[in-house]
């Protein structure tokens, strides 16, 4: 059986280490790390350069334990196809124009076919407001649409009815 493939972008490393000690960043930081150290092995799990790049460009404490959480996991491939789908997003202002940003992790999540794209980006990508028009310019493109969802919604709740 083939495990759903996961795109792990900036904002989950970020928040594993996560430091700041206000209620919400600590709850993100507790979700992150259950999903990453009891959950990750149920997925397939991926990253890319940009990840990587956009965690060497921080100038924050965590940024060295944040790039070695992901630095064994492989990374997707970044092509033209890739520089030509986040032209189209941008286009149709699907997200914002930060080429190297959320429309570069969207892009490489749906041409890579990947199941869910996991962040803590709950603005411009985990956002339900956004996935119709998402889903919509994916359907034109001819793209796969993943589930944009953060670390809380992909773990395994027994408890739950």
């Amino acid at each position: 059986m083939t495990k759903p493939r996961v795109y792990v972008e900036t904002t989950i490393p970020s928040f594993y280490h996560e430091i700041r000690q206000e209620p919400e960043m600590v709850a993100r930081r507790a979700w992150t790390r259950e999903w990453w150290d009891e959950h990750r092995m149920d997925y397939e799990v991926f990253t890319s350069d940009a990840v990587v790049d956009e965690l060497e460009r921080g100038d924050f404490v965590i940024k060295q334990d944040a790039l070695k959480l992901i630095e064994e996991l492989p990374q997707l491939e970044i092509d033209q196809a890739i520089a030509d789908i986040v032209s189209a997003y941008l286009a149709q202002k699907v997200m914002p124009a930060d080429p190297a940003g959320d429309a570069l992790h969207l892009a490489l999540a749906s041409y890579h076919k990947c199941d869910f794209l996991l962040t803590w980006n709950c603005r411009h990508l985990a956002n339900a407001n956004k996935f119709a028009h998402i889903r919509r310019i994916n359907g034109i493109l001819g793209l796969f649409v993943p589930a944009l969802v953060t670390p809380l919604e992909l773990l395994e709740k027994d408890d739950v009815p």
